[in-house]
């Protein structure tokens, strides 16, 4: 049986991240529009080309010269209140929510998705693909990418904030009975 190929890429930078603001649907950083991606090794026999409903996402999986389905589920986590706000504004107005925030993987201060509902979110979203054997590739937001790093690797919800996703970095995931992240020599 063919194994389940999942390739998570992230989308290319935004002015929201230059400026660790927490994002909006905000397009890409100009720099960035400016430059093409190259097509490379994770794009070959792509079955299936999946991204988040914002512009960010489909910016970047264009790229590719893709026509990706838009898939909610790759939606960044819902920042509530706090889309668009500076992180450095908000643990200065409200550094016990963003304390709070940062410990404990249930808590939503913001308003917004907590990181359990989240990683909810994507493990489920995940768990569809499993029987869908050939490769897919989804352009996504770093947060989603952490939640399927913690699905996959059974990790708790509290070790999501020691993950870092850089934009256009890829991830590859294989299901063959169970997730496995594969690393692959770089060429």
């Amino acid at each position: 049986m063919q194994a389940t190929r999942l390739t998570l890429i992230c989308h290319a930078r935004t002015v929201a991240q230059k400026q660790a603001r927490f994002g909006l649907d905000e397009p890409l950083d100009a720099d960035w529009l400016a430059k093409r991606a190259d097509s490379d090794h994770r794009c070959r026999g792509v079955g299936q080309w999946l991204c988040g409903p914002e512009l960010r996402a489909r910016q970047s999986a264009e790229w590719f010269g893709a026509e990706p389905q838009v898939t909610p589920a790759l939606a960044d986590c819902d920042f509530g209140r706090w889309r668009g706000s500076c992180v450095d504004d908000l643990l200065k107005t409200e550094p016990q929510a963003v304390q709070t925030w940062l410990d404990d993987p249930q808590a939503a201060p913001h308003g917004g998705e907590s990181i359990a509902r989240l990683c909810q979110r994507v493990d489920e979203w995940m768990a569809s693909l499993q029987d869908r054997p050939g490769h897919v590739l989804a352009v996504t937001h770093p947060f989603v990418i952490r939640a399927a790093l913690v699905t996959a690797l059974g990790c708790p919800a509290a070790s999501f904030n020691r993950i870092d996703i850089e934009p256009l970095s890829a991830v590859e995931l294989r299901f063959n009975g169970v997730w496995r992240l594969r690393i692959q020599e770089s060429s």
